[in-house]
Parts: C-alpha cells; structure tokens; sequence
C-alpha cells in the first residue's frame, strides 16, 4: 500500500481473532484473516489476492533473495523437539521423571510452582523458554491432575514478563539497541541506553503484575473464568484437556515405552538442550560482535541459528541415550525407531500449520500498515503530555494484538514515544512512555491468538491452542488493568513508585475478593466427589 493506511488496515486481523473466539477453528480463522488481507491489499482483485498469498507463504522461507533463515530454523527446532520428546518418551525419561518428581513433589501446587520457578529462571530467550519448561514439567503437572490450560499459562507469563525486564536477554539486548538512537534524539545526554532500559524495569507494570499473579495464582489457588473449568474437568477425570480437542506436541498411544526407564533419559537432553542453546547464543553473539562484552553479545547473537544448534545437541543426546537404554529390548527395533522420528515430526504439525498462517498474516498485516495507523492515533491525539503514558500503553496493547507481535509493535511505537515526548517539551517522560510501550506490548501479545509466542507457550505445554488463549485472557485482563491503574497514578503524580504501588494495591484487591467469593478448586471437586457419593 503506497498511500497512507486507513481503518481497513485494522479489520483482517480482527476479522481472524473474532472469527477465532466465535468458531474455536484456528486454522480457518487465520486462513481468513490471510485472504481478507490480501483482498484489501489487492484492492478487490481476485488474481491480485491469490498472488499476494502465494508470496506471502513463500516470504516465510525466502525473502530479499534469499533463505528466510530465521523462520526456517524455528520450523526445524519444532520438528527437532517432537523428535527428541518422542524419544524421551519411548526411553522411558518422561515416566521415570515422573515417578521421582512424585517422590519429592507431592501436591498440585509444588508441581505448578516448579514451572513457574523454570518459568522465571529460563529467561534467555521466549522461544526457547517456552518450548523448554513444558518438556520438563508436563510429565509432572499431569501426574498432579493439573490442566494443559494451566501449564501454558504459567508458561507463557513467565517468559516474555521477564525477558522484556532482563537486560541479559535476547529481548533486553534488542531493546537496549532500539533505546539508544532514541535516548540520543531526546538530548537526555546523561543517559545511555542500557541504563534507560533499566529504568525502564520498574515502570514496567504490566511485567511485574503478570508475574505476581502467575505465582498468587499458583501459592493460593486462584482459578478463574473458563480455567476453572478446566481445572475442574482435569481433577474429575484426570485428563489434562478435553477428549477430542486437538493439541500440538501430544505423540501417539501407539508409541511403545521402555521400562523402568531413567532419568537421565529425560534430564541430559534437557541440560544438553540448554547448554546447547546458551552456548550458540554466546559463541554466534561474540562471532557477530567481535567482542566478549555481554551486552554486545547478546545485541549481536544469532537467536534461531542459535536455537537450532541446541536442538541438534539435544537431540544426538537423546539418541544415544535412547540406544543405551533399549538395544536389550527386543521391541525396539528398526521399525520401532522410523516411527520415533515419524511420529516425533507429526506431532508438531499442528504448531507449524498454525505458526505459518499467523507469520503470513502479520507479514500482510506489515503491508497494511496496521501498525503505523495505530501509532498514527497516538501522534495525533491532542492531550496532556502526561496523558500519553497511559494512553501508549492501551495503543501498543491494540497494536500487539491486532498484528500478534510484541517485538513489531515496540518497534514501532518506541521510536513514536521517544519523539512525542520530545516535540512536547517533555524529555522526562520519554522513558516512562517506552516503559509503558513495552508493557502493553506484552500485553496484547498475551491476548492474541495470532500471537507465535502464545501459539509456543501451547505447543510447549500440549495444550489445544485456544483453550490456552481463553483461559488465560481473564489473567491477563487482570494484570493488565492494574497496570491502567498504575500508569494514570504515574501521570496524576509524576512518580514511578507511586504507579508500581497502585498497580500493586489493584492487584492484591482483585486477589482479596476472588479468594473470599470463589473456593480453590480442589475444594469445590472434593464436595462435588462427596455429593455424588
């Protein structure tokens, strides 16, 4: 598009996330937001539009002549992950960490509270913490009856909350490197970019919210909305989601296990994984940058090569622990390893089909200038300089939303802050305008189910892809409205802490009441049990 970008930018993407939450088919929901887009973007033309999905299907895997490298490895360290979760499993590693971690994790919420402890400590990178912590904890939440909703949940609010916070982060680094020509424009010439992203941590509400009521929510069981029937569900039968419904990552019945299995069948390709993975990022971020410094590291690192590279690791560990284990078994042959890797593949189908019309959605949703038009309502409204801060925050919540990226619309609407701030005579609240973009970036990347992180946090967790987007919206909501919260103090009162105490203060209110009107879960099933009875 050539002219400027209009409301119709704005309709195929919300076109796809109603068509989602009213007909529960991802699939056809995002095939629609595809085609609506390309439609507007051909102006009509039925040949026009069908040439503009063909290219951008093909923009996923080729781009400016050539590999589109980074997309290309993110689908092979999916397609490597199944392969090495359906050797782990046929191993034995998952039942047999199963058993020890019953020995020593005794009760639904330890087993919760240990992926949301991963959750937290697996910060280097989004993708990698959310494929990474549902490995490792699903063998216990579903041994706990806990449901795949709620394991993705606490995935997904544990890993883009605190990589927008951890300066040593895949996040934190391209950040701190779009921060800086801003920080410049600004003229604060006594700040540098990495100290603006860190004065940026304590302004970032809605991070902080998210993670205080992922770990409320775990510590005094709080359910709410349609996870609570979920939770419900998974406690009566035992199953962690529903008959029929079709999730990413679950391998076939049919796969035979080893038994007693080990676990260092599980736990070594895991470490192998993160090493793997850690050491890529640190070895591609030195090649890159030249230098040894962390921050240049991490600014230059090469994040999918890098994930691929601790894939392929992981998975010549699981391979040679799988033959140690079984070459005794009689059952475990030629045949028995051709369908490990078959079935290992095919279990991450449903990810990748939904993951490639979501990057070609956002990739048409780019040409429709979706973002810009929303950045556009931000430049243009005429309020109290103060009053951006808050309103930056809704704006980059739509924006994220609308086009499910968090990194697009910060990318965006960081710049737009910093020049706002500026061209009103107020450099001091540049900071807290980008504090309060990046926060609602997460945010509306939370809530959206074009979202590839929400789409991993599922796939990692094994959960059906818009069970997880329903159950964790009223969440999200949550945290996200004691966020508003704290920034109109923060504009009312020109103070940061003011506005972190509110939002605070919201948050534990809204806890005080769910836990005096609503009983845990476990309660509510044990009486259910005993009325049955």
């Amino acid at each position: 598009m050539t002219e400027a970008p209009t409301f119709l930018s704005v309709v195929p993407p919300l076109l796809a996330i109603l068509m989602v939450v009213l007909t529960k088919k991802v699939l056809l929901s995002l095939g629609v937001g595809v085609v609506s887009a390309a439609l507007v973007l051909a102006g009509g033309s039925p040949a026009g539009t069908l040439g503009l999905v063909w290219e951008a299907f093909l923009g996923i895997f080729w781009a400016d002549g050539a590999p589109n490298t980074s997309n290309i490895y993110i689908v092979l360290f999916l397609l490597i992950l199944g392969v090495v979760a359906a050797f782990i499993m046929m191993a034995g590693g998952s039942r047999a960490f199963g058993r020890w971690a019953m020995e020593r994790v005794g009760s639904r919420r330890g087993s919760q509270l240990l992926a949301a402890v991963l959750g937290v400590v697996i910060f280097i990178d989004d993708y990698f913490n959310a494929l990474a912590v549902g490995q490792v904890a699903k063998p216990l939440t579903d041994r706990h009856r806990v449901s795949r909703a709620k394991l993705s949940y606490i995935i997904d609010s544990t890993s883009a909350p605190v990589c927008v916070i951890a300066p040593f982060s895949s996040w934190g680094a391209s950040i701190i490197g779009i921060m800086a020509p801003i920080v410049v424009a600004a003229g604060l010439v006594d700040v540098t970019a990495f100290e603006a992203f860190l004065a940026t941590i304590p302004m970032n509400y809605y991070a902080w919210a998210t993670l205080a009521l992922v770990f409320a929510t775990v510590l005094l069981r709080v359910d709410l909305g349609a996870m609570r029937k979920e939770e419900l569900r998974t406690l009566a039968d035992g199953e962690p989601y529903a008959p029929g419904k079709k999730v990413a990552g679950e391998l076939s019945k049919e796969l035979p296990e080893h038994r007693p299995g080990s676990i260092s069948a599980l736990v070594l390709p895991f470490l192998a994984l993160v090493v793997g993975v850690v050491g890529a990022i640190v070895w591609t971020g030195h090649t890159e940058s030249g230098s040894w410094d962390v921050m240049e590291i991490f600014a230059s690192t090469l994040v999918t090569e890098s994930l691929l590279m601790g894939g392929l690791l992981g998975l010549v560990v699981t391979l040679v622990l799988y033959l140690r284990d079984t070459r005794s078994n009689e059952r475990f042959g030629a045949g028995t390893f051709r369908d490990g890797w078959t079935q290992g593949m095919s279990s991450m189908l449903p990810a990748i089909y939904i993951l490639l019309l979501a990057w070609m959605l956002v990739g048409l949703i780019d040409q429709l200038g979706t973002g810009q038009y929303l950045a556009g309502l931000v430049a243009a409204a005429s309020l109290d300089p103060q009053w951006l801060v808050p309103i930056m925050f809704v704006v980059a919540s739509g924006m994220a939303f609308a086009t499910g990226t968090s990194w697009g619309s910060f990318g965006i609407l960081l710049p737009i802050a910093g020049q706002v701030m500026s061209g009103v005579g107020e450099p001091g609240l540049v900071i807290p305008a980008m504090a309060a973009v990046l926060a609602g970036s997460v945010f509306g990347d939370h809530c959206s189910p074009i979202s590839d992180t929400t789409i991993l946090s599922s796939t990692g967790a094994g959960a059906n892809h818009i069970d997880h987007v329903m159950t964790q919206l009223p969440y999200a909501l949550t945290a996200a409205g004691a966020s508003l919260a704290g920034y109109v103090a923060l504009a009312l009162t020109s103070s940061a802490w003011a506005g972190l105490c509110v939002t605070a203060l919201v948050l534990a209110g809204v806890l005080v009441w769910v836990r005096r009107t609503v009983r845990p879960v476990e309660e509510e099933a044990t009486a259910l049990e005993t009325a049955v009875v």
